[in-house]
């Protein structure tokens, strides 16, 4: 029997594709403002949403027990909960199906002894990532349930980069098993994909810094700040200086925002540089998709700020992030191995 089969790639791409869509959800999540519905953790039945008016008053009454309705929601009737819940829920259900979605099969694969060693290691990697991801969740809602009706913007940016980098470390994994003859890296382009990388996470991250601060709201123009400067903290400025850039919702969006063209910057570096070189079908392909991609994700942003955040934008905008470093680890793979 051979190990590493198209099974075991079917299976890491199918949690590839669900990870994609909780993040996709967690989006909607936090811009309807529905991440705090749900002020208890209950693993095996809060899987079933409320069921009848008295369940749904009961969950009602717990939630206006917390500062987002005390604070914020005071105004909310039934209706208006239940509307905030379901997002919610249904991200919560998502984790807990994707749990399943690695646990059961990867315990299949073991009995059937269908996955090298090496593969095993890893495998075990991404399931340690994924309960981590899923304690940060937790953790992250937390943060909203004491003073604040908000959560921790930076205890978001790590629920959200670890999302991300299981993310990637699923495609990897599959990526290895897809392509498992190996040739000698490219290490002077490799290398210049690595600083993009390292770009683009710190970019995803303080998107997650924006979302959580609702800084979008602020500064709604391009490509220069309010009144025409490059650089502008709205109302204060915080001491020290240094916690403009990591707690001043101003800041954060200029940290953002000016990242973005780092971005750009890298990612067209790596596509001169490509240029010189005898690039394979996969190498080409994966360049073509950063340009074409990081050209879109620039665009969604500009307009994300200048219509202050809709949802279907701030959505399209986090997917495109998404598609980003899916063509970046990608990218990366192909060039190093």
């Amino acid at each position: 029997m051979n190990k590493d089969n198209k099974k075991v790639i079917y299976w890491l791409l199918t949690g590839c594709l669900l990870l994609f869509i909780m993040v996709i959800i967690g989006g909607i999540t936090r811009l309807t403002d529905s991440g705090l519905s749900i002020s208890n953790y209950k693993l095996i039945s809060g899987t079933i949403p409320p069921i009848g008016e008295q369940e749904w008053q009961a969950a009602f009454d717990l939630y206006k027990q917390f500062p987002e309705y005390q604070k914020l929601n005071n105004h909310f009737g039934l209706d208006d909960f239940k509307s905030i819940y379901f997002w919610e829920w249904l991200h919560r259900v998502i984790g807990r199906f994707i749990g399943l979605v690695f646990i059961i099969p990867f315990i299949y694969f073991l009995l059937r002894k269908q996955l090298t060693k090496k593969t095993i290691l890893k495998c075990m990697v991404l399931l340690g990532l994924g309960g981590f991801q899923g304690f940060l969740g937790w953790y992250m809602v937390k943060s909203g349930l004491v003073d604040m009706p908000d959560v921790s913007h930076f205890r978001l940016a790590a629920h959200l980069t670890t999302a991300f980098l299981t993310f990637a470390a699923t495609l990897w994994v599959a990526l290895d098993l897809m392509f498992p003859h190996r040739k000698p890296a490219n290490k002077p382009i490799r290398k210049l994909i690595i600083i993009s990388y390292v770009v683009l996470i710190f970019q995803i991250i303080y998107g997650a810094f924006v979302a959580g601060l609702k800084a979008g709201l602020l500064h709604n123009h391009w490509p220069l700040m309010n009144e025409g400067e490059f650089i502008h903290f709205t109302a204060y400025t915080l001491e020290p200086f240094y916690k403009n850039f990591i707690e001043n919702p101003s800041g954060i969006q200029f940290i953002h925002r000016t990242t973005a063209y780092l971005v750009v910057f890298f990612i067209f570096l790596i596509w001169r540089k490509s240029r010189t070189l005898s690039l394979t079908t996969q190498q080409q392909k994966g360049i073509n998709a950063l340009i074409i991609l990081v050209f879109a994700q620039f665009v969604l942003g500009v307009f994300t700020i200048i219509l202050q955040v809709p949802l279907w934008l701030g959505v399209a905008h986090q997917i495109g992030a998404f598609l980003l470093l899916s063509a970046m680890t990608f990218t990366l793979h192909r060039f190093s191995k």
